[in-house]
């Protein structure tokens, strides 16, 4: 792949990975639209640890704190969220490992991506309408081991591009009465186990595979992927404070219907 195509889907991983317009999905179009190969599965697993840097970083604080907490106040909310990400893991580990040949092949299809756009996009503007309503919402420190799996099970659909693992995680989290910031927050923590397995088992695979020739691009991408990352972390942390997630569900659903449009007038080609 060349350095300039790595780049940027580094950057389009690093500014759609933590918003829900589902990253993987944008990784797939984009090659489609530059009539580029498609860079694979493998490709956008390992770049997404440049988006593992940035949450670790942005949240750096948060974790030291948790880290300590374990050891020194066990009993504590706090120090349960190590277990409550790693519940929350379970599920998109082992459907991961269960579909990994379709995850790889047949789902990465353009309609199933243009199709997932269109009807997560409305799910997600039903869900997040429905939780503007809420008069009270559950504190972040409330969250049970229940919450976790349900929102883990969420995060595990993520692994169909279109679907958006943040936009699932999120709305599962609205849906178990979370605030938009609160859900985001876990949802950005969930993402460093996930990011973290399926990145190294990849990166070991490429490199296993097609030797050190692909180290440049891979470079190049997860460094970018890191430096985006940060700043739409940054962003959207603060945008969720006084805006729905309305803009985000249009811009799915006409996303989803153009592309649709391509796919039918055969301008672009499904696999």
């Amino acid at each position: 792949m060349s350095l300039w195509l790595a780049a940027l889907l580094g950057l389009v991983q690093g500014l759609t990975e933590f918003i829900p317009v589902s990253s993987s999905a944008h990784l797939r179009i984009v090659p489609a639209l530059l009539h580029k190969p498609d860079a694979g599965a493998a490709f956008t697993a390992v770049i997404q640890l440049g988006s593992l840097a940035a949450v670790v970083a942005y949240f750096w604080h948060d974790l030291v704190g948790v880290t300590v907490a374990m050891f020194r106040s066990p009993g504590t909310s706090q120090a349960r969220l190590p277990w409550l990400l790693a519940v929350g893991t379970i599920p998109i580990a082992v459907v991961g490992l269960m579909l990994k040949k379709h995850v790889e092949g047949d789902l990465r299809s353009l309609y199933i991506t243009a199709s997932m756009f269109i009807i997560f996009g409305i799910a997600i503007w039903v869900i997040d309408h429905a939780s503007s309503n809420r008069e009270t919402y559950r504190p972040l420190d409330s969250l049970t081991f229940q919450d976790a799996i349900l929102i883990g099970i969420a995060q595990s659909l993520a692994l169909v591009p279109g679907v958006s693992r943040s936009g699932g995680t999120i709305c599962a989290a609205l849906l178990l009465g979370f605030a938009r910031t609160d859900a985001a927050r876990f949802s950005f923590l969930l993402s460093i186990p996930a990011i973290a397995g399926s990145g190294s088992f990849e990166a070991y695979e490429a490199l296993k595979g097609q030797g050190m020739e692909i180290l440049p691009s891979l470079a190049v991408g997860t460094g970018v992927a890191a430096i985006s990352s940060y700043a739409a972390i940054a962003w959207l942390l603060k945008f969720l404070t006084t805006h729905e997630f309305t803009g985000f569900a249009i811009y799915r659903i006409v996303c989803g219907t153009a592309l649709l449009g391509a796919l039918t007038i055969g301008w672009l080609q499904p696999l």
